[in-house]
Parts: structure tokens; C-alpha cells; sequence
């Protein structure tokens, strides 16, 4: 049943919904703890990362229990179900849908059980082999239409050796991109891509052991942030400790996107925090289209730290311009058309006394098909703003994410077809800039060859067969 929560959806314009990651996983293996708690806690810090669906899977050593539903980890999971959920080690994911619609069906952990026991499997990525693998599966395996019920029964469907076994010798053939936490009765594991696409960290509990997606939830649950899991590894966590394993070469190719938009800023990347990356990336943008203005405000929460940066760097004043409605947050009240029309209000409004007759520099993130800029622009100059000049802290966003990240196809992506003029004269502002794609790496302190940045300059770092992706694909072959 869905759970609504009463709060306006954020999705009132279908036509230009945000760039979305796969999901947030969580893992933790702690004998005496209260796990469930500690991984709804987990997963409440990375509910950022998805709110489709939510689930936790636990075990006390003798068998897995998964209770999962459609919604916010808040609307699923309550004092007496978490009360149900007991045992020594847990996982738990948070999501939004890449391969597969947002059915309970395909919500995770998912759960596959043998005549010698369970496995229970939690994944942040996306896979681009998912039909190849899924012909190694015997007809009517699986219900589900997602890379992560193949990939959890391609890991159970072999009980005559361990998981770890399976899994050393089933990753380096799974193409993509996948952060996985997994569990069988007794044990806790985790694993991670070659190339490192998507995050993963592994924490230390005074009793245990919990890896995560960001190192925020490491903080959230009290852990003490360790390091991050390996592209290429896989570890083991059990009463002997954490065991680690290389199953393929290091090839690492970081999401670049997780610096714009996808990670919480308090969490750290590479030893270095995001909020300070994304301030930096302000004074680069501000270096770089600089503007005779009165005022530099963001658009909240997305653009701030970016405009913050932008306005130290100028000397522009930063101001808040334009204020959030914090309730606006998913939920299955469908809007009428008439609340619809009213777009991007409902969401944001701005302060008229701020930002009237001034010249204003509006800084966000990122520009997916460009209405709510449009709209925000039209409702600045509404408002009596003498000029808009908008600054985005990201490159163009001209190409599609296969790696995880839900972005609209090329067709559908503004800077896919339209040049940057042709963008400003679209959002109907009186200046466009975007930071280039040399100054957003070097505000991370990464070397570009160890980043992908495929949705910026449509360079693949896993070659893609357009025949084989797509959210629906397994769907299509049904």
C-alpha cells in the first residue's frame, strides 16, 4: 500500500524533473548493536540518493528477514517494524529507479533463497551487460525486471562454494557500474566496480564494522570513517574482521557529478570535503564570467555553496533571493492541473524587497531541459529584478548517463541540441555562463584521467551497446 505523507510531490513539473541517482546503500555487521535502527539511520542520511522505495534486510545468524515498500525511508519503516528486524548484521538501500519501473517488486534489498541458505543484495549503480547475464539464468529465475534481482541470483544460484567465491569470480565479468552491499546469515560483504564509478566507505563501529554510499551516514551512526572501498574490491566482514580481496585491476573513473550535485555536502570525497569542492567551483565560475551585478543569490539548496564561492571570488554581495518551501517532498498525492500550473512556486519564491531593481546573479548546479530556470528567471524579473545573469557551477549536461544517474536522454537534454546563446535565449536571461569542464576538475583536486565525466563530453570509459541499456530493458524482452 502506498504510504503518502501529505507534503506536495517535488515532481510538479513532469517535464523537467532533476538528474537522480540510482540509490544509497548501507551495510552493517555489529553483534549487540540494535542494526536496524543503525541502518534506517544510515539510510535516512542518504535519502538524497533516492526516494522510490526503501528497505531494510537483517539477519541473526540463522535466517534473513527483508521488509522493504514504495516511499521515503520514513514513511516505510517505524518503531515497530524496526522493532521486528532483529539479528547482528543488516543492510539497507534507498532508491530511485535506473533499470526496471518503481514497483515493490523491484524495490531492494532484493532477497534470493537456496536449499543451503540466503543472500540478500543491495545496489547503487547500474549495470550495462544486465541481458547477457540475465541469459545465465534458468527461465522464470526471477520476477523482477533489474540488473540487482539478476545479479543477486547469479550469486545464489551456485551454494556448493562460498559467496565469496561467487562473487570473486562473478564480478569481473558484470559490466557497469555497482556498489554493492550483501549479506548472507552469518556475513556481511561489499564490493565496488573497477572503475569506481559510484562511492562506497567503509566505517568502524566500537562494536562492528558499516560501509555506506557517503561518509555522512558514517556519521549519522556514530562510525569513524576508515577509507573507501577499492575500485575492484571486494571485503569480506565477519566475527574475524574485515577481509579484503581484489577481483579485478583498479581502473579508477570517479562520477565527476557526484562533486555537482549527487553527494551530501558534508560528505568527503577523496579526503576532501564537498562543500569546500563546490565553494571552489563558485570562485572558478566567478573567475571565469565575471558580471557587473548587485547581488549573487542561489537557487536553494542546490546552488549555494557554488554562489557562495561565486561572491567571495567577486566581491559581489551574496544574498538569499529566493526563498525554499522545505515541505515540498515526495509523495503520492498526484497534483491537480491547476496546482501544476502554478510550477515552480510551490516550490520557491522570491523575496521582492531583495531583489527588486537589482542586477542579480543566479547560481545553480546544474541545467537538465531548462524550465526551471526558465521559470525562475520569468518570476525574478516579475518580482523586479532589473537583470538576471545566470552562472552554472556544472559544464553542460549534453549526453546521458548509463552509470547510474537517471538523466534525460540526448534528445531531451537542452545543451543536447542548443548552444549556450541559444540556452540564455531560452531561459530568457540577460547573460549564460557555465564553468568549463577544465576548471569543475581541477576544483576537485582529481586528476581528470581518474574521473568520468561521459555526461559532459560523451566520452565512455565502459563501452556502451545502445541496444543493450536502458531503464527498461529487461522489461522490453519480457
Amino acid at each position: 500500500m502506498l504510504k503518502g505523507d501529505g507534503r506536495l510531490g517535488h515532481d510538479l513539473d513532469p517535464d523537467d524533473r532533476a538528474p537522480r541517482d540510482a540509490c544509497g546503500v548501507f551495510g552493517v555487521w555489529a553483534p549487540g548493536e540494535e542494526v536496524s535502527k543503525l541502518t534506517y539511520y544510515g539510510l535516512y542520511a542518504l535519502q538524497h540518493r533516492g526516494q522510490e522505495s526503501a528497505g531494510i534486510a537483517v539477519s541473526e545468524g540463522s535466517r534473513i528477514l527483508v521488509y522493504k515498500d514504495m516511499g521515503l525511508v520514513a514513511q516505510v519503516f517505524d518503531e515497530s517494524v524496526l522493532g521486528t528486524l532483529r539479528g547482528h548484521l543488516a543492510i539497507g538501500h534507498c532508491r530511485y529507479s535506473t533499470t526496471g519501473s518503481s514497483v515493490w517488486e523491484n524495490a531492494q534489498p532484493t532477497l534470493s533463497s537456496t536449499d543451503v541458505g540466503g543472500l540478500a543484495l543491495a545496489h547503487n549503480g547500474n549495470l550495462i551487460n544486465t541481458p547477457e547475464l540475465a541469459e545465465r539464468l534458468a527461465p522464470g529465475a526471477t520476477r523482477a525486471t533489474t540488473d540487482t534481482e539478476v545479479l543477486t541470483s547469479l550469486l545464489a544460484q551456485d551454494r556448493s562454494r562460498s559467496v565469496e567465491d561467487a562473487a570473486a569470480e562473478l564480478l569481473p565479468q558484470v559490466k557497469g557500474a555497482y556498489s554493492l552491499v550483501f549479506m548472507d546469515e552469518t556475513t556481511l560483504y561489499a564490493a565496488r566496480d573497477p572503475q569506481g564509478i559510484r562511492p562506497l566507505v567503509l566505517g568502524r563501529l566500537e562494536r562492528g564494522w558499516v560501509v555506506a554510499s557517503e561518509t555522512a551516514a558514517l556519521d549519522i551512526v556514530g562510525a569513524t570513517f576508515v577509507r573507501e572501498i577499492e575500485p575492484g574490491e571486494l571485503l569480506t566482514i565477519n566475527e574475524d574482521g574485515v577481509r579484503s580481496r581484489r577481483f579485478a585491476l583498479a581502473e579508477p573513473k570517479g562520477c565527476l557529478f557526484e562533486y555537482v550535485y549527487l553527494a551530501r555536502p558534508d560528505t568527503t570525497i577523496a579526503g576532501r570535503g564537498v562543500q569546500v569542492t563546490r565553494v571552489e567551483v563558485g570562485r572558478v565560475l566567478a573567475r571565469e564570467h565575471p558580471v557587473e551585478a548587485d547581488l549573487v543569490i542561489p537557487t536553494p539548496e542546490s546552488g549555494t555553496p557554488a554562489a557562495v564561492g561565486y561572491a567571495e571570488e567577486s566581491g559581489i554581495p551574496y544574498g538569499q533571493g529566493l526563498v525554499k518551501n522545505s515541505y515540498v517532498g515526495r509523495t503520492f498525492i498526484q497534483p491537480s492541473q491547476t496546482i501544476r500550473q502554478l510550477g515552480i512556486r510551490l516550490k520557491l519564491n522570491p523575496l521582492r524587497e531583495v531583489v527588486q531593481g537589482k542586477r542579480l546573479v543566479v547560481v545553480d548546479d546544474s541545467i537538465v531541459r531548462g524550465n526551471t530556470q526558465r521559470a525562475i528567471v520569468k518570476m525574478l524579473r516579475e518580482a523586479g529584478a532589473r537583470e538576471v545573469h545566470v552562472r552554472i557551477s556544472s559544464p553542460p549536461v549534453a549526453w546521458p548517463c548509463f552509470y547510474g544517474i537517471d538523466f534525460a536522454t540526448r534528445a531531451e537534454l537542452i545543451a543536447g541540441s542548443l548552444s549556450v546563446e541559444e540556452i540564455r535565449a531560452s531561459l530568457g536571461a540577460d547573460s549564460l555562463g557555465y564553468i568549463s569542464l577544465d576548471g569543475l576538475t581541477k576544483a576537485t583536486t582529481i586528476p581528470a584521467s581518474r574521473l568520468c565525466m561521459a555526461c559532459f563530453d560523451g566520452s565512455y570509459p565502459i563501452p556502451i551497446d545502445q541496444d543493450n541499456v536502458g531503464k527498461y530493458v529487461l522489461e522490453s524482452k519480457a
